[in-house]
């Protein structure tokens, strides 16, 4: 489907057509469960069961190849060992592209219309704790959202006082009870933080800065999903950090970290 085209369709008629065409290569009904694995967390779809069905991403509608090296163009179905279905998005949409805030949340609407209850959404970002080196995760109990836009329109009053999963962070401590939680704070990008929004963000009660997830969570609370988030610190931020920041560091430090934090969000996953 054209750009074009896509933007004179409705976003939530989009998503049910990418559902639809989903269920149709994937011979999968309706899936339980559904991810986006941010920078460092792709070596889970491997590891959370077996890839039933592998869907390029730029033929479904309202999709696009991904634009941001270190991130996949494929959609996954993935069948559980408990016999539940998972949805892996490992085409994400980032608001500095450009593409309006739709385009953005479109992989969560799609997954609610897809039937998937849960949402997980994971990320590599900025750490502003300085006991966090690289290459920790860390639980999202929260998040900033300093993009000045979302993704509802109109008169569409949701409440996310309890965004973020109480229960499924409790459970994600029954796996590794050493996890931290952060509040996370979504700038637009695509330019990294300067040091002193970097001091604003944790004036405002931020322990975490990246580009994503924020908009995202709120289109899946909208869709009634639960949602659990958790991020990877793969660098501390600007002005913490002695040294500058670049997305090679990001790439090498979700590198690093990758089989560690999969294994983690697989155990996770098998006890939600």
């Amino acid at each position: 489907m054209t750009t074009a085209t896509s933007e004179r369709t409705e976003p939530f008629e989009l998503a049910r057509q990418a559902a639809a065409h989903i269920a149709e290569q994937s011979g999968v009904e309706a899936h339980d469960i559904a991810l986006v694995l941010g920078s460092g967390w792709g070596e889970a779809a491997d590891l959370l069961g077996e890839t039933t069905c592998t869907i390029m991403a730029a033929g479904i509608p309202g999709f696009s190849a991904p634009s941001v090296a270190g991130h996949v163009g494929t959609i996954r179905s993935v069948l559980l060992p408990d016999g539940r279905r998972a949805l892996i998005l490992g085409a994400r949409s980032h608001f500095y592209e450009g593409k309006g805030v739709a385009s953005v949340v479109h992989g969560v609407r799609t997954a609610a219309a897809a039937g998937a209850k849960i949402m997980v959404l994971t990320n590599g970002c900025g750490g502003l704790n300085e006991n966090w080196s690289p290459g920790t995760p860390v639980l999202i109990s929260d998040h900033i959202n300093l993009t000045a836009t979302s993704p509802l329109e109109g008169a569409t009053f949701v409440d996310l006082t309890d965004l973020y999963s109480q229960r499924i962070r409790d459970i994600a401590r029954s796996v590794d009870p050493s996890l931290d939680d952060g509040v996370y704070a979504q700038f637009t990008g695509p330019h990294y933080e300067t040091p002193a929004e970097v001091r604003m963000a944790k004036s405002m009660g931020a322990d975490l800065v990246g580009m994503s997830t924020a908009l995202e969570a709120i289109a899946a609370r909208h869709a009634g999903m639960e949602v659990f988030g958790i991020s990877l610190v793969t660098n501390l931020a600007a002005g913490i950090s002695p040294a500058a920041l670049s997305h090679q560091e990001v790439i090498e430090a979700g590198q690093a970290a990758g089989p560690r934090i999969s294994r983690l969000l697989t155990d996770i996953i098998g006890k939600l």
